[in-house]
């Protein structure tokens, strides 16, 4: 397996410490902070490791303080509910004695109804778009070091964007991106840890949409983000090892914060999670 996805997979791989109670370690992805996404799933693992055979369908969390990913996280799962069909559980994320994170998940076993959903948006096809690594090195040299550091920091997952991405300077342009992504090699099959390694993917790529009808860069230097809440919705089995759309929208920005949605689909037009998130946008002198 690839090294930076087995290495994704360990820091997925949590340590039990008690019978509600895990610890993780973090990686720096070249960011100031944890990876709010690395926290989303973790948490998520934690949570499933007390959900026995029911399979994770919604999750809603918080991110409350920067962590440090110098230090572990300690996970506690409170055990809310164990229904005949429905789990719920809640996950709280301390780090140096305080809460960095928490999140409500719910669980449930596996079974049929009613089946409708959106269709698939019509963008290119992932073998027709260059990978975002590429794209960027046309203009690395023209950015800042900290950003050029996040930027080249090879990653477990590929990304291809439908429109290409600019530099310090944007264009202004509605609030729509589309993003195919898959992980690096094969992935185990555990549909357990395909959901868990959504939720860590899903937190790429989404905040900044809201950032596109104003013309300002994700990697502005006056630019201040950071991901208030994060909710998902899986509807159908996913693989990360095959190739999926990420379609996003932002309905609105006001307040110092932007909303942004996606949805995740399957290239043969399958929905199979949908996300939303709100964060912080903050633009200093």
């Amino acid at each position: 397996m690839n090294q930076l996805l087995e290495d994704l997979i360990k820091v997925m791989t949590l340590e039990r410490l008690e019978m509600n109670l895990f610890r993780g370690e973090s990686r720096d992805i070249g960011s100031p902070q944890v990876f709010g996404g690395q926290v989303l799933g973790q948490a998520l693992m934690a949570a499933n490791a007390t959900a026995d055979d029911r399979r994770v369908h919604s999750l809603h969390a918080y991110f409350l303080r920067r962590g440090d990913f110098n230090s572990p996280i300690v996970y506690e799962v409170d055990r809310a509910l164990d229904g005949k069909h429905f789990s719920s559980r809640r996950v709280v994320a301390i780090q140096h004695g305080r809460q960095i994170f928490n999140m409500s998940a719910s669980f449930q076993l596996p079974e049929t109804g009613f089946e409708h959903q959106s269709s698939i948006p019509d963008v290119p096809q992932p073998d027709t778009l260059t990978d975002l690594q590429t794209q960027y090195r046309d203009v690395a040299h023209k950015l800042p070091a900290a950003a050029r550091r996040l930027l080249e920091q090879k990653r477990p997952f590929e990304f291809r964007p439908v429109s290409k991405p600019g530099g310090l300077r944007i264009e202004k342009s509605a609030p729509l991106k589309y993003v195919w992504f898959r992980a690096v090699d094969r992935l185990p099959d555990d549909e357990a840890l395909h959901r868990c390694l959504l939720a860590y993917v899903s937190d790429f790529h989404l905040l900044d949409t809201a950032l596109q009808p104003h013309g300002v860069s994700m990697i502005s230097p006056k630019l201040v983000m950071a991901s208030i809440d994060h909710a998902m919705w899986f509807h159908r089995s996913v693989r990360l090892d095959d190739w999926l759309l990420y379609a996003m929208d932002s309905p609105s920005a006001s307040g110092a914060r932007g909303f942004t949605r996606g949805s995740v689909f399957a290239p043969d037009g399958r929905l199979l999670a949908s996300v939303a998130q709100e964060g912080l946008i903050r633009i200093t002198e």
